[in-house]
């Protein structure tokens, strides 16, 4: 499978790099609360579980799309489980299992 873009056509967009970025963001606005929490300001106090409930619904949501995204990439390379298919070993192995019931004759 492949991708051919038109000239002039803009590059596509790094979604792992965009998510992981919103993570990191997401993630320093965190510290930042707590930070100030540690330090005695109290006005973050409210703001502090709603952020935190943001990133981690945000880091589950990036891990059940990341596996939903190479289960899709493991099918289109013709994978399954960790091994790719190997139809030449299978074909072979056919005609040798073919060639055990000849030999053993009409029994």
């Amino acid at each position: 499978m492949s991708i051919h873009f038109a000239a002039g056509d803009e590059d596509p967009v790094d979604l792992a790099e965009v998510t992981e970025t919103l993570l990191r963001e997401a993630a320093e606005e965190l510290a930042r609360a707590l930070k100030k929490v540690k330090d005695g300001t109290l006005a973050d106090v409210k703001k502090t579980p709603a952020l935190a409930r943001d990133l981690r619904d945000a880091f589950e949501l990036m891990q059940e799309e990341r596996g939903r995204f190479d289960k899709l990439r493991k099918q289109a390379a013709g994978t399954v489980g960790t091994r790719a298919l190997d139809f030449s070993a299978a074909r072979d192995e056919i005609g040798r299992r073919l060639a055990c019931l000849r030999d053993a004759g009409e029994g």
